[in-house]
């Protein structure tokens, strides 16, 4: 039995689950990772205003928007975070979100440091947040290189800024080194899963605990 089906009988409260790490260092295959393990977590789908790589479905990867349309969303207050990163911006959608979460369900996030610091400052207290290092600098840099979807001046310019992305995971409440995807993919579930058994979490726990004493007398 898993740590989210034994707290099934208990209503619970979603939480925002964020996963950051430099480019290449693996979050995004983790996060696809953990959806396909766990079927009580829906990944938050961004919009954006980058143009779509090879594969990628609009809504289901990300939701392509033009600039325009995007510093328009963002001006009317749509998004619960939003960035620019490498010249292109990222916001995710406030209203799906936090209706998630209130019905009990967990939200996951492939965002960088600038997305967990705007969510920190509405969300604090629905927010769990990873983040993941490569085994080493030299690790990062092939893991890019090998992936073949940048050009290696991109790959040049994502370097450049890894240093100043790793800087922040001290502002994350768990870190994880990914030098294996399975182990690192173990420790991501581990953390989801305990954090869903926080008593502040599962706001059902008064009435479920009220009925067992009740039941005995």
């Amino acid at each position: 039995m898993t740590a989210a089906s034994s707290s099934a009988t208990v209503a619970r409260r979603g939480m925002l689950f964020v996963v950051s790490s430099p480019s290449g260092a693996g979050k995004t295959t983790l996060c696809r990772r953990i959806l396909k393990r766990d079927p009580d977590i829906n990944i938050s789908v961004s919009y954006t205003t980058r143009e779509p790589r090879a594969g990628e479905k609009d809504g289901v990867d990300y939701s392509f928007v033009g600039e325009s349309t995007f510093l328009r969303m963002r001006e009317e207050g749509a998004f619960l975070e939003s960035a620019k990163v490498f010249d292109n911006f990222y916001g995710t959608p406030k209203a799906p979100v936090m209706a998630a979460v209130e019905e009990g369900r967990d939200v996951l996030f492939d965002i960088d440091w600038q997305g967990a610091q705007q969510l920190a400052e509405v969300a604090r207290g629905d927010l769990v947040t990873v983040f993941i290092l490569p085994p080493s600098r030299t690790a990062l840099e092939q893991r890019l290189k090998t992936r073949a979807q940048d050009t290696d001046e991109v790959v040049a310019k994502r370097m450049e800024q890894a240093d100043s992305e790793i800087s922040h995971y001290a502002e994350y409440g768990y870190v994880i080194v990914n030098q294996d995807l399975d182990v690192a993919e173990s420790q991501l579930l581990a953390i989801l899963h305990a954090e869903r058994l926080r008593r502040r979490r599962q706001t059902g726990l008064r009435d479920f605990v009220q009925g067992i004493i009740t039941e005995g007398s």
